[in-house]
């Protein structure tokens, strides 16, 4: 091949790779994530509901940016989570139907945005944040039935209070020095009192689990709103890098610049103490805490609650140091439409309170403490109040 015949070639064979490469560069600039799509995925979408409050979760393997909005005729709530595609596991299309919710919707709105429809029946107020570890974002929707519930005769209603032991299944907690899983102290602890509780005709009594199964955060007040809880009380053992750290305390939820209470939520959110700090200062999360605690006065029933177990506690419990009560943004309390605390019940990682928490007798004290606690606040107010006359007065309980 001569010299004019060579350069004669590689003309033509520059102009067929442009020819090749413009297009492609096209596709690029049209369709930016159609070559390197997301490799973030939605995994599953579930909901819970109860009278008037339903709360959908759509689990992802990362976090994502999200937007929502709100449309009528008809009347629906979407979601736009970026970046992301649809597992083609997932059940994309499926009706509730509880008064609150017609249907859950999931499409592929683009080759980079999955759309979530939530077709509305009722709506009163609509709340969403993304919780981490595993990642879901947590839609929370409030609403109205038409249906009109009975109002319960003061002699026969019972106050219900959600027992939560904490963690749970491949999830252990906590686990002192001698191998004893947090897991399986709380978990006792809760049975009994939920037995206590029990033998008094007034209470009712709900587990989040009751044996050694996982539950994630998020159901677990979702249980509570579901059976339209009085109470919910989460029942954990405190953990430290500090062996000597020791004592009882309790918390409710709330934001805090308190940097152990800080170290106690990121354990018990299973996150890092920097997302912790992080989620601490976000504004979408302070808001939400903000409305959660003006609704009904929870923020002083909380107070109150969580003062009266940590009370009865350190008073029942000798030689236990008071911690006293705080605040932190504990996941589990998310969303919780009734006062609710978590309860520290000693420090498993401290050798001398390991061994006194593997011992029933201790364990039984405590759980008698919490649901003295428990009694106290409710004798506080003026339902249980007359209640308790009437039955001082013979009528009968049934």
């Amino acid at each position: 091949m001569g010299f004019g015949e060579q350069k004669l070639f590689l003309n033509l064979l520059k102009e067929k790779t442009r020819f090749i490469f413009f297009p492609f560069l096209c596709l690029l600039i049209v369709f930016p994530f159609a070559v390197s799509a997301s490799d973030t995925k939605i995994t599953n979408i579930k909901y819970w509901s109860s009278d008037d409050y339903t709360r959908v979760v759509i689990e992802l393997s990362e976090p994502v940016n999200f937007s929502k909005n709100h449309l009528t005729n008809p009347d629906r709530l979407y979601f736009d989570l970026l970046n992301v595609t649809l597992d083609k596991e997932v059940r994309t299309s499926f009706s509730v139907g509880d008064g609150i919710l017609k249907s859950v919707r999931a499409g592929q709105f683009n080759p980079s945005t999955v759309r979530v429809v939530l077709d509305l029946e009722s709506l009163t107020d609509c709340r969403s944040f993304m919780l981490e570890n595993p990642v879901r974002l947590v839609i929370d929707i409030q609403g109205s039935r038409t249906k009109i519930a009975e109002k319960p005769d003061l002699l026969t209603a019972k106050r219900r209070i959600v027992i939560d032991p904490g963690h749970g299944g491949h999830d252990p907690g906590a686990v002192g020095l001698r191998k004893l899983y947090e897991k399986d102290v709380v978990l006792d602890i809760a049975l009994k009192v939920g037995k206590v509780l029990r033998n008094d005709p007034l209470y009712e009594v709900v587990f989040t689990r009751d044996r050694d199964v996982y539950l994630p955060l998020e159901a677990r007040t979702a249980i509570a709103n579901r059976k339209n809880a009085d109470l919910f009380v989460s029942i954990h053992a405190n953990a430290s890098q500090r062996r000597q750290a020791k004592g009882i305390e309790t918390y409710m939820l709330n934001w805090t610049d308190d940097e152990e209470a800080l170290r106690v939520a990121a354990r018990e959110n299973q996150i890092s103490l920097k997302k912790m700090r992080d989620m601490n200062k976000k504004m979408d999360i302070v808001d939400i805490i903000k409305s959660d605690l003006l609704r009904e006065n929870k923020r002083d029933e909380s107070i109150k609650l969580a003062n009266y177990i940590q009370r009865s506690m350190v008073s029942r419990i000798e030689e236990r140091d008071d911690l006293g009560v705080k605040q932190a943004l504990f996941y589990v309390l998310f969303g919780a439409r009734m006062p609710s605390v978590l309860v520290e019940v000693s420090f498993i990682s401290n050798p001398e309170e390991e061994k006194l928490l593997s011992q029933d007798s201790y364990r039984m004290e405590i759980a008698e403490a919490i649901v003295e606690g428990i009694k106290k606040y409710f004798q506080s107010t003026p339902m249980i109040q007359k209640v308790v006359e009437l039955r001082s007065e013979g009528r009968n309980y049934r």
